[in-house]
């Protein structure tokens, strides 16, 4: 039997938010939640969720999970005045689902290790429908024995749960799996209108590349907007960035050449400059669209 009686949560925005309710919903425990937004705190209290007014209150959690926007806002919510580290106790376990840089974990799990706690980075991977659902990848770094006992809980949240090693390993996954989700993004922005500019019916181009070798998240997931000239849905440009930037200077440090991944970042950066930032990637494909003077949209919307 655990001996976990009381899980805390801290970030509650698209992904924590339903992270958060699997986790309640699939277990006995006490769930108390913290966020930045009381109005948030207070829909997910209805929920039958315990609300939190600080992270002294999370900190009563035997586990204590984080879903958080970036690294700077982790390292926040750890170290700054009235933060996790002030309240922790020893054997207590904060398990982080956000994707922050590999140097912000190791940093984290240091001064976490020096008071004989424990984190492990565990960055999830998979829209905001599959967070609902509780199928989300998870890739987890840290002492192999805690991820152990806390895998169940886990599993509550996604479907492929794996151990990737040593701390930091967790978030090193997720940067491999995000920069090849990223490249093809930045593709499929600068061939979906070389198609239209040769002749092709934009319609019909979706519809081969999306049933053939071509194919890839990127295009299934990007493509139906593009067609629709909605570029809503999904991650913000310019915080899909943070990756390649992370990329960037993994390269430069270890100076490995990384051509491709260099070439797609500069269509991002083209996108930025361009005042794309705040829509989600697919929106890369205006930077081409207007070098070439075509359009790749629905017949409807061209017209």
């Amino acid at each position: 039997m655990s001996d976990i009686t009381k899980i805390g949560f801290i970030g509650l925005g698209v992904m924590g938010g339903a992270m958060a309710s699997n986790m309640a919903s699939k277990g006995s425990e006490e769930v108390i939640v913290y966020d930045i937004s009381p109005k948030r705190v207070g829909e997910y209290a209805e929920k039958g969720m315990t609300p939190a007014a600080s992270y002294a209150d999370v900190s009563r959690g035997d586990v204590i999970f984080t879903s958080l926007p970036d690294g700077e806002v982790l390292e926040s919510v750890f170290f700054a005045s009235g933060g996790l580290c002030e309240t922790l106790r020893e054997g207590q376990i904060f398990v982080d689902l956000s994707t922050v840089k590999y140097s912000v974990t190791l940093e984290i799990e240091r001064k976490i290790r020096e008071k004989k706690a424990h984190f492990l980075d565990a960055p999830v991977s998979g829209m905001a429908a599959r967070a609902i659902d509780g199928t989300l990848a998870v890739m987890c770094g840290g002492e192999e024995a805690i991820f152990e006992k806390i895998c169940p809980y886990l599993r509550r949240i996604g479907s492929n749960i794996v151990y990737m090693g040593q701390i930091g390993s967790g978030q090193a996954a997720k940067l491999i799996n995000q920069l090849l989700f990223d490249i093809n993004a930045a593709a499929i922005a600068e061939i979906f209108p070389l198609a239209v500019k040769i002749g092709l019916d934009p319609e019909k181009t979706v519809s081969i590349v999306n049933s053939g070798t071509g194919r890839s998240f990127a295009s299934e997931f990007f493509a139906p907007g593009i067609l629709k000239d909605n570029f809503t849905e999904g991650y913000a440009l310019q915080s899909a960035y943070k990756d390649l930037v992370s990329a960037c200077e993994i390269s430069s440090s270890l100076g490995l050449p990384l051509p491709v991944l260099n070439a797609a970042a500069m269509t991002y950066q083209m996108a930025l400059l361009k005042g794309y930032g705040s829509q989600n990637k697919g929106s890369m494909i205006h930077v081409f669209e207007e070098l070439f003077g075509v359009a790749f949209r629905s017949k409807e919307r061209v017209q």
